[in-house]
């Protein structure tokens, strides 16, 4: 960690100094090396902190980071580029590395490590999604996004693969399919067998698109699961699907999806629905509706309903604070209280 925070600052200084070694002088080759790498290059990262109150933890208040996120975007040719994710909280971890080719238009293919096309909110962004502890509990459990399902382990709705994705008929219909390892994050599969994923979306008015998306494939286990019964170790069926929409306006966002999954002969599913109203300049109310059973025999169910503010008080920067309370079909009920800062460049 100390040695690429060293090595990220040497770049950063030299970086510097050669354009303000640059600046006095008339266009040379290396002042055109400069440009072009301004020209290709983009960076952009962002932090989130806060605070966190839950009373069924232990401890149950703390100050909290989220993420600091580094990003980078290269343009290579018109048709190529290449794309780069690190967090450097807790140690450290490569989120995402992958080249983009462009085909033709409206086939562009993908190798590396991204995003599981696997829901709509898997996919997107924590800065833009509205609540602090960003996605839903089906999302987390069947995309795999926070390692609530140990047998899948921790991804962060990521793994290793190629893709075909783009758009048709004026990006009427959005498409991507994808072959994956289906072992999550910067491991190497640990069977013969490859995940499918597919996901289509119809844009047919400005403000709404509906879709769906699966994950068809076989899992290898990391850890015993007492909620399905799959030992470590153990190949096992493991199949996704889901259909969902967003409503997008000037004042007023909305987005619902249900999801569902079964992993070996154990099937679950979940319900969610998240709002946004835009009550003042730059203030946002913001509710959800959260329903997941992880085993649909047993009735493993849980809702979360939730209620917040947030505050937009720079571009892609701001406050957030939220409640929640958590029902469990089995278990003490619980309360959460949130508050964070986003911070982004």
């Amino acid at each position: 960690m100390r040695k690429t925070l060293f090595r990220l600052s040497m770049i950063a200084f030299a970086l510097l100094g050669m354009q303000s070694t640059l600046t006095a002088q008339e266009k040379t080759p290396l002042n055109q090396v400069v440009n072009t790498l301004k020209e290709r290059i983009s960076l952009a990262g962002y932090a989130q902190l806060g605070y966190t109150y839950d009373d069924a933890a232990d401890p149950d208040n703390t100050f909290d980071i989220k993420r600091i996120i580094f990003m980078a975007h290269g343009k290579i040719t018109d048709r190529w580029t290449c794309d780069f994710m690190y967090d450097f909280y807790n140690g450290g971890m490569l989120l995402e590395v992958y080249t983009d080719y462009r085909i033709l238009s409206g086939l562009t293919a993908r190798i590396g490590e991204f995003k599981v096309p696997y829901t709509i909110e898997n996919e997107l962004s924590p800065t833009t999604v509205e609540l602090i502890n960003c996605y839903s509990q089906s999302v987390c459990y069947l995309a795999g996004v926070s390692g609530s399902d140990v047998a899948c382990g921790m991804t962060s709705g990521r793994d290793i693969g190629a893709m075909v994705h783009g758009g048709l008929l004026n990006d009427l219909l959005c498409y991507k399919l994808a072959i994956m390892n289906g072992q999550g994050l910067n491991i190497k599969d640990k069977n013969n067998q490859k995940d499918i994923v597919g996901n289509l979306m119809v844009n047919p008015l400005k403000w709404l698109s509906v879709g769906g998306s699966f994950i068809k494939g076989t899992g290898h286990a990391i850890a015993d699961s007492e909620i399905t019964g799959i030992r470590a170790g153990e190949n096992y069926t493991k199949n996704r699907w889901s259909i969902g929409g967003i409503i997008t306006t000037t004042s007023f966002s909305l987005r619902s999806e249900y999801l569902a999954g079964k992993d070996g002969g154990v099937k679950s599913d979940g319900f969610y629905a998240t709002g946004c109203y835009r009550m003042l300049r730059n203030f946002d109310l913001v509710a959800s509706y959260d329903y997941f059973n992880a085993n649909k025999a047993v009735s493993r169910k849980q809702t979360n309903y939730i209620a917040g503010l947030q505050y937009w008080f720079y571009p892609k920067c701001r406050l957030q604070a939220q409640y929640t309370f958590c029902d469990r079909n089995k278990g003490k009920d619980s309360n959460l209280f949130q508050a964070q800062v986003q911070v982004r460049f």
